[in-house]
Formats: structure tokens, C-alpha cells, sequence
């Protein structure tokens, strides 16, 4: 592959091993050696949120030992190690990893391999390991910023392949699960170091989206330096791991306070954590003796988001077309799902059994 000038957004790369990832063959018996340029490139894939795999024709149990025994082993999520055509390896990682074919770069020392895989998955990008650093060095794979989320990209997928395990062998209501998980919902303001990934939540999110309205950095910046705007993130964690900002809401204050956009990723459907971060708004609004209003506006993927708000106890104000405005009526304040503990800027709220506890920090 001769580097190009432009190259979509990469989410992965799967390396070869023998004398791609490292140097000698281990079938042979060869005295291995992990180029110093690799290992630091498979470093810095990791920090900049790039996921990264292998696929190789070899047995697994000497190369779980030998990529341990470089310290190695854990940056390789879903190793794909046997003797199927590495095209088939590659289908069952991107089905794991839920990302796209043309997401992937293959790296590959052996043109026969490359050929196979450019032809049953062409829109997998095929390369050399020096065609992979030549194209890092050019700046067409490592993103330009790297967001918190992406950092720890790796780690949520882990988390997330923990979580699954638990979900399929789970024995009990739906209710229960959710306990089970642990989780805890922080609600704050958003500060600069957010804008990124809240843009990102608002281009990319819609079905657990209220209004579908999209925010560039410079207009969320603008928002949040706005004395008559709120910018709140969400994040989530549970016993798994961190799910990391999976929400965002952006408020106009005053006498009202108007939720004109609140957006939930979809990695956390199911967890039934809208109604907490309602809550949370609910409840700093009324702190401020204001009221909450709603914006919707209906599409043909969002009518979940509005059962939310009525779950919560939203009554419509108006409709015209497809945009609805609720409002909360003011002796009703949210709950808190039994299953969340929720933290906010403001306080620390803590619900169990029925019972809650505020601490005022």
C-alpha cells in the first residue's frame, strides 16, 4: 500500500506477529525481538484511543506467553490466533470490537495475506509495518486531540466485555441487574477539556436524543462562557469499570430553566440512566427557585427520550409539528432510580432502598 494523502478515521489496528509486530518467526523458534520503533508505536496507538488487535497463524498459548513476556499482551484486545484465513480473523474482530471494516488498518509482513484480505474485505486498508509508520509519521492515523474517553478507550472496552459476561449469565429481574452493576452517575459543568467529546456526543447520538440539535466546540465554548447557559456532562461508572461522559444536557437559565438538548450514548442503553440525570437538572433548577422546562422534537428514533420525560413527570405544555414543550409541575421532584447513586456538582445524592441522603459539599 503506497501511503495516502488522506485516510479515514482509524479505530484499530491489527498486527501480524512473525516479522511484522516482531522480528523471527515463532513456529521456528527464533530468537524474537519486539522493534524498539514498534513498541513504542503500539504505546502511542494506545494513548491516542486507537484499539489494537492481532491476527496470526500461530498457537495461542506460546503467543499469549511470548506478547506477556514483552509486556505486550495487554494492549491486544480480542486476538484473533489460529490457523483460518486472516480475513475471517478479522471478521470476528470487528464484530467483537462493533466497528467498522473500513475503521481497520491490517499490518501485514506478507503480500500473499494482504492480498487475501484486500479481497474478501476491501474495505479493510492493508499495509506493511514500515507503510504503517510511514503513514503515523505523515499524521493521517493519530487523531488531532485526544479526548478522556479516548485515553481509556481500551479500558472501557474491557470493562464493557466484563459487563457482557455478567449480563448473560445474570439470573433475575431486570431491576436486580441494574443493582447488581453498581452504578454512579456524576453530573457537572462542562469545562474546556470536555468540549470535544460533548461535540462529538452531540453529532453522533440519536436515538437517546431529545431536539437531534448539534454543537461544534466553538459553540459549546461559547455556551458554557454564557452567564445564561448550562453545559452538564455525565459520566458513568459501575463495578466494571467506567463507561466514561455517556451524557450531555445543555440548559438556558433564568426564572425557567429549559433543557433544550439532553443526549444519552447509546453504550448505555438499558442502564435506564436518563431519569437520574433529569433529576439532577430538576433538582439544581429547583435549588435555584426556577422551574424545568423541556424541549422535543420528535424523530423517527427518539420517542424513548420522550417516555423519559413523562416517566419523570413532564406534562406537555404545547405541540406544533413535531417539537413538544413539557414542563415539571412544581411540587414534583424526580426520583433517583434505586439502582443509580447519583453525584452532582452541587450535592452528593445517594439513593438505596428507598431512602436518600443529600450531602451538601
Amino acid at each position: 500500500m503506497t501511503p495516502a494523502t488522506t485516510v479515514k478515521t482509524v479505530k484499530c489496528v491489527v498486527w501480524d506477529l512473525d516479522d511484522t509486530l516482531w522480528d523471527g518467526t515463532l513456529l521456528e523458534g527464533d530468537d524474537l525481538l519486539v522493534p524498539d520503533a514498534n513498541r513504542e508505536l503500539v504505546r502511542v496507538l494506545d494513548e491516542h484511543g486507537i484499539l489494537q488487535s492481532v491476527a496470526s497463524r500461530n498457537e495461542p498459548g506460546p503467543v499469549e506467553d511470548r506478547l506477556r513476556e514483552f509486556g505486550l499482551d495487554e494492549y491486544f484486545l480480542h486476538p484473533q490466533v489460529g490457523w483460518s484465513a486472516k480475513s475471517s480473523s478479522l471478521r470476528n474482530l470487528v464484530r467483537a470490537l462493533n466497528i467498522a471494516a473500513d475503521s481497520v488498518l491490517f499490518v501485514d509482513d506478507s503480500e500473499f495475506e494482504r492480498a487475501e484480505v484486500a479481497r474478501e474485505l476491501p474495505e479493510v486498508r492493508c499495509m506493511t509495518r514500515q507503510e504503517l509508520h510511514d503513514l503515523v509519521e505523515a499524521g493521517h492515523v493519530l487523531p488531532r486531540q485526544v479526548t478522556a474517553d479516548a485515553a481509556r478507550r481500551r479500558e472501557m472496552y474491557r470493562a464493557e466485555d466484563r459487563r457482557r459476561s455478567h449480563e448473560e449469565t445474570f439470573q433475575g429481574p431486570n431491576e436486580e441487574f441494574l443493582a447488581s452493576l453498581e452504578m454512579t452517575l456524576r453530573v457537572r459543568e462542562a469545562t474546556e477539556a470536555d468540549l470535544d467529546r460533548a461535540a462529538e456526543l452531540t453529532q453522533r447520538t440519536h436515538q437517546l436524543n431529545t431536539t437531534g440539535i448539534t454543537f461544534d466546540q466553538e459553540e459549546l465554548a461559547a455556551l458554557v462562557r454564557d452567564p445564561g447557559h448550562r453545559v452538564l456532562v455525565a459520566e458513568l461508572d459501575d463495578c466494571f469499570g467506567t463507561y466514561g461522559t455517556i451524557g450531555l444536557a445543555v440548559l438556558s437559565t433564568g426564572p425557567e430553566w429549559t433543557i433544550r438538548l439532553l443526549l444519552m450514548s447509546c453504550r448505555v442503553m438499558g442502564r435506564n440512566v436518563g431519569s437520574a440525570l433529569i433529576a439532577a437538572i430538576a433538582r439544581t433548577a429547583a435549588a435555584h427557585d426556577a422551574r424545568t422546562v423541556a424541549h422535543f422534537r420528535q424523530t423517527d428514533r427518539n420517542r424513548q427520550m420522550l417516555v423519559t420525560y413523562r416517566f419523570a413527570g413532564f406534562v406537555v405544555e404545547s405541540r406544533s409539528g413535531d417539537n413538544v414543550v413539557l414542563a415539571l409541575p412544581d411540587d414534583r421532584i424526580p426520583a433517583v432510580p434505586g439502582y443509580v447513586r447519583l453525584l452532582t456538582d452541587d450535592t452528593t445524592t445517594a439513593e438505596d432502598s428507598g431512602t436518600t441522603e443529600e450531602i451538601t459539599r
